[in-house]
């Protein structure tokens, strides 16, 4: 379930609180009273409870009493008859029960099943136990175990602790910040943080989202749920609980590299919510962000009326990874007579991005001055700093800014951010700009924060749309290879591939790895070392054990040898020493392979972690013996593509080293940027993969060489999933969708699921589709094909929905496509389908549509819908002959809504 009847706790029809009540009085006191304080408008009522004096709704002693169920429950009995309750409530219609606490409870799993199975027969939907409650002012529900009242706004606060939660109202109620909806989780038996998001992403009275948590239960339905709302909304969460990580003891670099935490704050970041890390920090993103949301916020510019002043803000900015404006010669030339100038020998960018405004300013000089900076195309945001001095009075400065404001939101829709540091501001003061929609603080770091905060959700939106490039069309994965290696290892019972065994691995995704030959005697390893010698190459060695994994660690390698007989020494050494050093480790056998002689590579690191909640984990980071004392590294969730594999590397200190510099030749990034999305595939491919290690992994000038590569291997325990690649938190092509279609004339098409990188295929579809077809596609003139608009059809959440592309095998142009979307309970999906104007009648809609409905089936959805113009009687025909039932819009009578149940379709 996700959104199913969550709107029997946000706009109940009526409420019933049902006793006997065995928490301390205290509860059931405060509760009643909170209840009766919210002027509830419609029905509560009281079941096995005494009413409290002066009670005016209906009190009963037993649930058979009421004369209609409640919409929603507020249990306070006991927890071995909540299943039999859950069920009495279901029966009768009850859409919603909540199961609060004074504080935190831990119930026998065995009973929260129960729960949840006496639940699903009715679709009723449970929050709690150990929850503080829920409030919802706009309804007038307030059923919040809080010190603390909401006040009526437009942020949804969802929290797993309630000591957050009341120190989040404390705040709120001094800023004056109103909420949509409060949310108190508990234990999470059956609502979770999936599900809310879900459903404030979709309410309107929502207008940013901020999320407290400590961990996640079902990562793939967090992660599209997280990453559907980020595109429409802010979603701001903080996350507690990392001193509590467990750290692991892998077996490989992969796995001791990639901390809980660090992976939390890959997830956040891969689905476009603003991660903050203390209280200070989420109050400061959640006034900045509840005020405004701009489309960029990259080149920042800062004025101020004293030079240090705005020196600390650009050093702050910095520090967090802000970028500097260059302010237009036209700007500085019209403010001229406003600033103070720059020395000459100080124009650094971020002097370049500063105005120093004079200290005798009149308030409509200042507020034009503000004014045209905001003007500026070069300026996406700007801070504001302002000290009162003899000469300007904080009161003619706060009026300015305001003036400037509105000016700003009339002329432009307020479409840049504006953030002011106001030393010496009272509450009066910071009151009027606070009604004014403008974050306000008192020093110039905390502003240079709040602007990075919509930096940071400016960048956030805009790395979710980017439009990826495709791999090379060269590029075929022998995965067919690689499996039978990998199967006959498993059958074999060994959890490792040697080291020839991972070279085929790594071979059959065309990532380069250094020839690898094994010997089991020191003879044999002089033996093979031969042909690499005659080659012109020095030998590396290396001790295998399966049962010692780092062998930097037990100094089991040794480089640079000449000589068959300096292997077999070397060889000779490496055993003795190991197997006296520790007697119980189990010795495989000796590598062999050249040694890289190459001056000018950069070693590297690529690993694949294998992690509890969200399964596989792709780390990339400097390369070599130290890379887990360098911890420079970087996370990402599988499956990459090459944006976010370039993004991954970008974000690791060594990356900068792969640029070259004054003595050294810029290094192959494009090679190494493939090689992670490789990786990623073979993540995908074969699942039996348990971790990963390739280091060094060696950049060069051309291309790029593994040297060493470990491989760890698991009979994969798949997590449920509707469709394929269920052990990935975030679900991968569906490769197993393309096919060929044969139309009329024996005509083929290929048809496979859209892609990120099909944006330019798209945009050239559109241009060979008719203004009318696009007209009756879109319900309106379409003529502006912009990234935004080709990116929300291009990249899509395959766990919510899909899209086929049919492809011209000859030139590869894109003759129809077909889409898919189901509502986030999975049940309904709404179809749309488009085939390129001069190909009508060769039968490719009907094609596509029979494959989409195929499709819905196989992925669980019951019911497909459509939204079609009457006029378009084509397709209302085609629908008519696939079984679709025809109705009329309630909203609107010229377009026909579509429905087939599918769940009774052949297969």
């Amino acid at each position: 379930m996700t959104i199913r009847n969550l709107d029997g706790f946000f706009n109940p029809s009526s409420v019933a609180v049902i006793g006997p009540n065995r928490h301390p009085a205290s509860l059931e006191t405060a509760l009643l009273q909170w209840l009766a304080a919210a002027e509830f408008p419609a029905r509560v009522s009281l079941v096995g409870l005494t009413a409290p004096s002066g009670w005016t709704g209906n009190s009963v002693d037993q649930l058979s009493d009421l004369a209609t169920p409640p919409d929603m429950a507020v249990y306070l009995g006991e927890p071995e008859t909540l299943p039999h309750t859950i069920a009495a409530l279901g029966d009768r219609g009850t859409r919603a029960v909540l199961i609060p606490s004074q504080g935190y409870e831990a119930w026998p799993e065995a009973l929260m099943q129960e729960c949840r199975e006496a639940a699903r027969e009715t679709n009723l939907r449970l929050i709690g136990p150990g929850s503080l409650g829920i409030s919802v002012p706009a309804a007038g529900l307030d059923a919040l175990l809080s010190a603390d009242v909401p006040q009526k706004g437009d942020v949804a606060f969802i929290s797993r602790s309630g000591a957050v939660l009341n120190a989040t109202l404390s705040w709120a109620k001094s800023h004056h910040t109103g909420f949509s909806a409060v949310v108190s989780l508990g234990d999470r038996m059956d609502v979770d943080l999936g599900d809310l998001i879900d459903y404030f992403a979709q309410d309107y009275r929502t207008r940013s989202i901020v999320l407290h948590l400590e961990g996640i239960a079902i990562p793939r339905k967090f992660i599209s749920a997280a990453r559907a709302a980020a595109r429409s909304k802010p979603v701001i969460v903080i996350r507690s609980g990392k001193s509590a990580d467990a750290h692991s003891t892998g077996r490989t670099h992969a796995g001791n590299l990639a901390t809980t935490d660090q992976i939390y704050e890959t997830v956040f970041r891969r689905t476009g919510l603003l991660r903050v890390y203390d209280l200070d920090e989420m109050f400061e993103a959640l006034d900045t962000l509840s005020n405004m949301r701009v489309p960029r916020c990259s080149n920042l510019a800062v004025i101020a009326n004293g030079r240090s002043l705005a020196s600390l803000a650009f050093d702050r900015l910095m520090d967090l990874g802000g970028t500097f404006a260059e302010l237009s010669a036209e700007t500085v030339s019209d403010l001229a007579e406003l600033t103070r100038p720059h020395p000459e020998l100080t124009m650094t960018p971020a002097v370049k991005g500063s105005l120093i405004l004079q200290e005798n300013l009149k308030q409509e000089d200042i507020a034009r001055a503000i004014t045209t900076v905001l003007k500026d195309r070069q300026v996406d945001g700007v801070i504001v700093l302002e000290a009162a001095s003899a000469f300007q009075s904080v009161r003619t400065i706060t009026e300015a800014i305001i003036e400037a404001a509105e000016t700003d939101r009339r002329r432009n829709g307020r479409r840049k951010a504006l953030v002011v540091g106001l030393a010496g501001s009272d509450g009066v003061i910071r009151a009027e700009l606070t009604a004014a929609k403008i974050p306000n603080y008192q020093s110039p770091a905390e502003a240079a924060r709040s602007l990075m905060h919509l930096a940071h959700d400016a960048q956030a939106r805009e790395f979710l749309m980017v439009a990826p490039p495709s791999l090379p069309s060269t590029f075929t994965p022998r995965a067919d290879k690689a499996r039978e290696v990998v199967e006959r290892a498993l059958e074999e019972g060994r959890s490792w591939l040697s080291p020839t065994e991972s070279c085929t691995v790594l071979e059959a995704y065309d990532i380069p790895i250094m020839a690898t030959a094994m010997a089991e005697t020191p003879n044999e390893a002089a033996e093979v070392s031969r042909r690499f010698l005659e080659a012109g190459h020095r030998c590396v060695v290396k001790l295998i054990s399966p049962d010692l994994p780092f062998k930097s660690r037990i100094d089991g390698v040794r480089l640079g040898l000449e000589t068959p007989e300096a292997v077999e020494e070397a060889a000779k050494e490496l055993i003795a020493r190991i197997s006296q050093e520790h007697p119980e480790a189990r010795i495989s056998g000796i590598s062999v392979h050249p040694m890289l002689e190459e001056r000018h590579g950069l070693e590297l690191y690529m690993g694949l972690a294998e992690t509890p909640t969200f399964g596989p984990v792709l780390v990339f980071g400097q390369g070599g013996t130290s890379i887990e004392e360098s911890k420079d590294i970087s996370l990402e969730l599988p499956p990459l593509d090459l944006h976010l594999a370039k993004a991954q590397i970008d974000r690791t200190r060594i990356s900068r080293l792969l640029d070259g510099g004054p003595a050294s030749p810029a290094l192959d990034r494009a090679a190494v940027t493939q090689a992670l999305v490789k990786l990623s595939q073979i993540t995908i491919d074969i699942p039996e993969i348990l971790e990963l290690d390739i280091n060094p992994i060696v950049a060069l000038p051309e291309g790029l060489m593994a040297l060493d590569a470990r491989i760890s291997l698991c009979h994969p325990e798949r997590r449920p999933g509707r469709t394929g690649g269920s052990r990935l938190a975030i679900a991968p092509y569906p490769k197993e969708w393309e096919q060929t279609l044969t139309l009329k004339e024996d005509r083929q098409v290929f048809v496979r699921p859209v892609r990120p990188e099909d944006e330019d295929l798209f945009r050239e579809f559109f241009e060979a589709v008719t203004p009318e077809d696009l007209r009756l596609r879109f319900f309106a003139p379409v003529r502006d094909f912009s990234h935004r608009f080709l990116a929300r059809l291009t990249q899509l959440d395959y766990a919510r929905a899909i899209a086929f592309a049919a492809i011209d095998p000859v030139d590869g142009r894109l003759l129809g496509v077909v889409r898919l979307h189901a509502d986030p309970d999975h049940q309904t999906g709404e179809y749309a389908v488009m085939v390129r104007s001069d190909l009508k009648g060769l039968g490719l809609g009907w094609a596509l549509m029979k494959l989409i409905l195929r499709y819905a089936k196989s992925d669980g959805i019951e019911t497909i819908k459509g939204e079609v113009l009457k006029e378009n009687t084509s397709m209302i025909s085609m629908c008519q002959a696939l079984g679709f039932k025809i109705g009329t819009s309630p909203d609107d009578p010229g377009v026909a809504l579509v429905t087939l149940p599918v769940t009774d379709l052949p297969d």
